[in-house]
């Protein structure tokens, strides 16, 4: 199924997920430090820094196209180390540990400004004949035709430090559309201040050949590249925080992402999320992405800084 675009205002140009293309788009460097180098450039935001997920899913595409045998991504996990410039060139260093029979293993350094700013470790398998298992999600949600796009929930809204940009931004800059249960938590929480959401997830149009990726491979980054937009919003629903409150201010410190089994990222996909733990300026959530006949696909770990004014 091609998502489409959605209805858009006269002469707006409709939603698009390139933004996403964008980002994993890699051009081959000369290593400076490793085995392997690649430059991606981070996309647009409203925001001082770039959006996290750039630099997962640059670095996951960089670890994929090292590997020259037909192992699949499984795992990275991941340390942000200082913010990343938005619109500018990061350089990824790609380290090869080791490439056995079943299993390959990559570490991956991001570096901007002559500095390193990410860093992560990867792995891959071959596959192999076994058991088959996956936790299922029982509970009964509405369905994303029947809810409300970003778009749409925030065309009449507006408050706290919301800005066109950032409205514009929520509502159509970054690649998926997505749709909140219970409601978003852009100006307020919507629902009770429960530690649980979930987030139907599809990109906005039919997504684009990534030159160096094959489909399936692509599919995997988009993944590690919408996950960190909302891993968070479970804390910030129950501590009873917006996005839009003035004075808060988010940052991803560290990420996990095990990747189950290929699916169609094409489609909408439901992401069940719930946070762990918040304290010290912290907190933890985890996700899982689950098509909508109920294959769980990947599962995500992640902490944040969380300061609130």
């Amino acid at each position: 199924m091609t998502p489409g675009p959605g209805p858009t205002p006269s002469g707006t140009p409709p939603p698009t997920s390139a933004f996403f293309t964008d980002a994993v788009a890699l051009t081959p460097v000369p290593p400076a430090h490793f085995d392997l180098a690649f430059t991606a450039v981070t996309q647009p935001c409203p925001w001082p820094k770039a959006y996290g997920g750039d630099l997962v899913a640059q670095a996951a595409a960089a670890a994929m196209r090292s590997v020259a045998d037909t192992k699949t991504l499984h795992s990275m996990h991941s340390y942000f180390l200082r913010p990343a410039d938005i619109g500018a060139p990061v350089r990824y260093e790609v380290e090869v540990l080791r490439d056995g029979r079943g299993y390959s293993t990559r570490q991956v350094r991001g570096f901007q400004n002559g500095k390193p700013l990410y860093a992560c470790l990867a792995n891959f398998a071959a596959g192999e004949a076994g058991g088959t298992f996956h936790a299922e999600f029982t509970e009964v949600v509405p369905d994303p035709e029947d809810l409300p796009s970003s778009a749409a929930y925030l065309e009449e809204r507006s408050g706290g430090s919301m800005t066109e940009e950032s409205k514009a931004y929520w509502s159509a800059g970054r690649s998926f559309d997505m749709r909140h249960v219970p409601g978003p938590v852009y100006l307020t929480v919507e629902g009770r201040r429960l530690p649980q959401q979930a987030v139907w997830v599809r990109p906005f149009d039919a997504l684009r050949p990534v030159e160096g990726l094959t489909d399936v491979q692509r599919d995997l980054a988009a993944l590690a590249y919408v996950c960190d937009y909302t891993i968070l919003e479970p804390v910030l629903r129950v501590l009873d925080l917006a996005w839009a409150d003035p004075g808060l201010i988010t940052a991803s410190l560290d990420h996990a992402m095990w990747f189950h089994r290929p699916g169609p990222v094409g489609d909408w996909l439901l992401y069940v999320q719930e946070a762990v733990a918040a304290d010290a300026g912290r907190g933890l959530g985890t996700g899982r992405f689950f098509t909508r006949d109920h294959r769980h696909l990947a599962t995500v770990v992640q902490e944040g800084m969380i300061r609130s004014a």
